[in-house]
């Protein structure tokens, strides 16, 4: 393992020195080796009481992801790349101790936590970059970075947790971009079928694009299958679909950003085995957000029924489907009892997001929870994110 990761080191120094333009083959088209390192810190101290919809915890870690390859550019401009790294990953504080403190040996006495329990993951993946006359294409294959997503996605799609600890997509992403239109569509296998481990994997597609100069629609949407494991039976589709329209008259007001984007959240979702048919949830989409100066006040809310109908059942094996099951914010489910019906949820964040330099972004924001006009909870979040 420290040979590997000496290797890494040496080429990714290397790289350093020779870019896809040192090299050229007798054809012309350039070859060479390349490389990114993201760096991300995230703070989010989450105060839910007296909600019952997630545990108050505070989640504070950094993740360095260096990455290097090799670069292979046509006449065209066709750009090719593999690429191979490690997304390093450390929870603050979450250090080995003594096993006098903790009674014997234990998942916190382990000095992996402050070494190889770190290295969460390998990336290696293919890249491809193509243009077809006013269309750019780009494509991503193997394990690569959850950021690579440009999609609209809500809350209700993936949580900041999910974006946070499941870095990275196992599978396939093709996106194209037209000059006032964009979308993508992609396949993340999260899970192969073994004795305890259910299959599970998801296609996801977002696009959109400008039908006026204010104006645009667009929509997101998966499926997810999560199926059954060699211990556990049972089958259940989860699918949830957005389209949206977007008002923004920013330019118009000498503001970053004033837009207004209404949509609606439908799910449908099948447990066949214990159900044994279609539920359907789904509600009214409504984001507002203001931003000049880099200061910023968004608010969504959400009027319509639990999202995540089975998030407290259990399967036939008795656990509990819970996140594995659901992506999004538990927030979206409504209610946090049995109560049934539309209801009411609402979430103001107020941030502050400037650009330090070309190459690093701040993100400070207070974020306040709401549900049917009752106080749910709030997030103080501070994050700093590094690409080069």
């Amino acid at each position: 393992m420290k040979r590997l990761f000496a290797i890494i080191a040496l080429i990714l120094v290397g790289s350093i020195y020779m870019t896809a333009d040192e090299l050229t083959d007798k054809s012309g088209e350039k070859i060479g080796f390349v490389y990114n390192v993201d760096f991300e810190m995230n703070f989010d101290n989450r105060e839910y009481y007296p909600s019952a919809f997630s545990s108050s915890m505070t989640i504070f870690g950094a993740r360095l992801t260096p990455s290097i390859g090799l670069s292979f550019i046509q006449k065209d401009g066709t750009s090719h790349r593999i690429m191979a790294g490690v997304d390093v990953m450390k929870d603050f504080g979450a250090s080995p101790i003594s096993e006098a403190l903790a009674g014997g040996k234990t998942d916190e006495t382990s000095s992996n936590l402050n070494n190889l329990a770190l290295f969460r993951e390998i990336t290696l993946y293919y890249h491809l970059e193509k243009r077809f006359g006013d269309t750019d294409m780009s494509l991503y294959a193997g394990v690569f970075p959850r950021r690579t997503m440009e999609g609209s996605y809500s809350q209700a799609f993936f949580s900041d947790s999910l974006r946070f600890y499941d870095n990275n997509l196992e599978g396939l992403l093709v996106k194209f971009r037209l000059p006032k239109a964009r979308f993508e569509v992609g396949c993340d296998w999260m899970g192969q079928f073994g004795h305890a481990r259910r299959e599970r994997f998801m296609i996801f597609s977002s696009g959109g694009g400008k039908v006026a100069p204010m104006l645009s629609f667009g929509y997101s949407g998966y499926l997810l299958h999560f199926a059954n494991s060699g211990q556990v039976g049972g089958v259940i589709d989860n699918i949830l679909l957005n389209p949206y329209a977007r008002l923004d008259i920013g330019e118009r007001t000498g503001l970053q950003n004033l837009s207004f984007t209404l949509g609606y959240l439908q799910a449908l979702q099948h447990n066949r085995k214990q159900v044994g048919y279609y539920v359907y949830p789904g509600g009214i989409h409504l984001d507002i957000e203001v931003r000049k100066w880099d200061v910023a006040i968004k608010n969504m809310t959400y009027y319509g029924t639990d999202l995540m109908p089975y998030y407290d059942s259990l399967d036939a094996g008795g656990n509990k489907y819970g996140t594995e099951l659901y992506f999004g914010d538990p927030f979206y489910r409504v209610f946090d009892d049995s109560t049934t019906g539309a209801g009411l949820y609402d979430r103001l964040e107020i941030c502050y997001e400037p650009s330090i330099g070309k190459h690093v972004r701040m993100r400070i924001a207070a974020i306040f929870h709401m549900h049917n006009f009752c106080y749910s909870g709030c997030q103080q979040v501070v994050g700093l994110t590094a690409s080069f």
